[in-house]
């Protein structure tokens, strides 16, 4: 053996003992981090869910929205060509993962709920009856959502086609959004309708609560800002612009009766338009049909049908 190659060996033999040596030791650290943390699970903290069912996997609740929004709009959203030969196929394709993942994370969601007593026990057959029911639900969601569609493509004269409209508009994403997790909330499922409004809100800057109630012919133009409180009510072809603001003025949870949401986001009735950044907040707050608010107005009172409020509050 040469000199050099003997040296060569020694070299490597040092730093394989020096990797073992830091190997080790980063091991050992990370062991005294893993001791800390689950010390920190110890006690009465909200982060804390030791000893409970498991809590709904946000990710599958998410993949099933995804499969969801396919259903709705297959066509734009398939990768192969529809025909009458294919459709059903294509539709289970996306239909039969979407159940699965329903049953499984909403059956998650309903038993963690019972476990905490912020619900009773539901029979077994609940979930998945009420999944099925949800899911019937669809051809009438992919009607108002036609109208919504048109709304937005007759509403915008910078929409060059439906298509555009369904490709690239925002507002769509998040008023489908809307309308599949609404439904879930008619359902009184918990948890699951939150993360798919939320989702959309991540995605679009449009923050739609599911417990909202809207009509058909829902327009939002730009988007960005809007927020839609859990008690409003919204007629039939109402427009809002970006940056609106329908919201609840402050209330503490214990002030609200027997803890549930009493109505606190104001009413919108049929052919409202709002312009961006206005604020509109109250429940007892009711928009008379027809009206139109301008621009950052702040509403706290209620105006009559065929209204129009521009450039001063009213309180």
């Amino acid at each position: 053996m040469t000199l050099e190659r003997a040296r060569g060996d020694a070299t490597r033999g040092g730093d394989s003992c020096y990797e073992r040596s830091m190997s080790s030791q980063r091991h050992r650290e990370l062991e005294s981090v893993i001791d800390r943390i689950a010390a920190s699970y110890e006690g009465p903290s909200e982060l804390n869910n030791l000893g409970s069912v498991a809590l709904p996997n946000k990710r599958a609740a998410i993949e099933a929205l995804w499969h969801l929004k396919h259903v709705l709009f297959l066509g734009f959203y398939g990768t192969r060509a529809l025909s009458a030969d294919n459709l059903r196929y294509a539709l289970s394709e996306h239909l039969y993962p979407a159940e699965d993942h329903l049953i499984a994370q909403i059956g998650r969601a309903a038993s963690y709920d019972a476990q905490v007593g912020r619900r009773k026990s539901q029979p077994d057959a609940w979930v998945s009856q009420a999944v099925h029911r949800f899911l019937a639900r669809i051809p009438e969601i992919r009607r108002t959502l036609d109208i919504d569609v048109r709304a937005a493509f007759d509403g915008d004269p910078a929409a060059y086609s439906v298509e555009e409209v369904i490709f690239s508009y925002p507002s769509i994403e998040a008023i489908a959004t809307y309308r599949l997790a609404h439904e879930l909330w008619i359902e009184e499922v918990p948890m699951i309708p939150r993360i798919w409004s939320e989702h959309a809100h991540g995605n679009t800057g449009i923050d739609i609560h599911p417990g909202a109630t809207i009509g058909p012919g829902f327009f939002i133009d730009h988007g960005t800002g809007v927020v839609i409180g859990e008690t409003a009510v919204l007629g039939s072809n109402v427009k809002l612009y970006q940056g609106v603001t329908l919201g609840a003025l402050s209330v503490k949870r214990n002030q609200l009766e027997g803890g549930n949401p009493a109505k606190r986001h104001p009413t919108l009735e049929d052919g409202v338009t709002v312009y961006a950044g206005a604020s509109i907040h109250g429940g007892d707050t009711v928009i008379g049909a027809g009206s139109v608010i301008g621009a950052n107005v702040w509403l706290t009172q209620s105006v009559p049908a065929g209204s129009k409020i521009f450039g001063r509050s009213r309180s």
